[in-house]
């Protein structure tokens, strides 16, 4: 959290910069301009220079967050998984639902199945994010918004991508429009 209030407040700085670096003309001060720049980057409209030059700089704060908080491991506790271990399937675990109860060396988890109760160590490679359906609450579990809730909104199934809406916290009420299946799991 410290460092997503750290990148926002970078972020800032650099609004202001661009807002100050803009020209000053046609009898309205300088004042006047940078509350045109929040405005317009509040309601999304383009407003010119100055806000491309913005739209850039969110763009590769956006790549910036990416890069941190893509990680090779996604599992976390509390959200609900499907068991894709063939090795388990005479067991009668291949494909059923359950919930992570605990993450062990951030591979491996300890999945209490929904319908038998029973609870399972399996790697995440042996595990796949479950997608619910619409409205509903998910986990970003991978990507610039690792950690967050968001509420899904829409699923794009020719693209393998979904838009969802952040829930809480730093970036409540944001909306991502092409968040990869992958990056979200359902909530328990």
């Amino acid at each position: 959290m410290a460092e997503e209030a750290k990148q926002e407040r970078e972020i800032k700085k650099q609004i202001e910069r661009v807002a100050q670096s803009m020209p000053v003309g046609n009898g309205v001060d300088q004042d006047d301009d940078k509350s045109k720049v929040k405005n317009s980057t509040k309601n999304g409209s383009s407003g010119g220079a100055g806000s491309l030059a913005l739209e850039e700089l969110m763009r590769e704060d956006e790549k910036k967050k990416e890069r941190i908080n893509r990680k090779d491991y996604w599992l976390c506790e509390g959200i609900i998984v499907k068991v894709m271990s063939k090795a388990l399937a005479d067991k009668g675990y291949y494909k059923p639902k359950g919930v992570v109860r605990k993450v062990i060396d951030k591979y491996v988890g300890e999945i209490e199945m929904l319908e038998s109760k029973h609870v399972l160590r399996v790697d995440q490679a042996e595990l796949e994010t479950v997608i619910p359906q619409i409205g509903c609450l998910v986990k970003i579990v991978n990507g610039a918004y690792r950690g967050s809730n968001a509420k899904l909104l829409a699923v794009d199934t020719d693209k393998f991508c979904a838009k969802v809406q952040i829930e809480k916290g730093l970036y409540d009420g944001r909306v991502l429009k092409a968040v990869e299946y992958e990056d979200i799991c359902k909530l328990a």
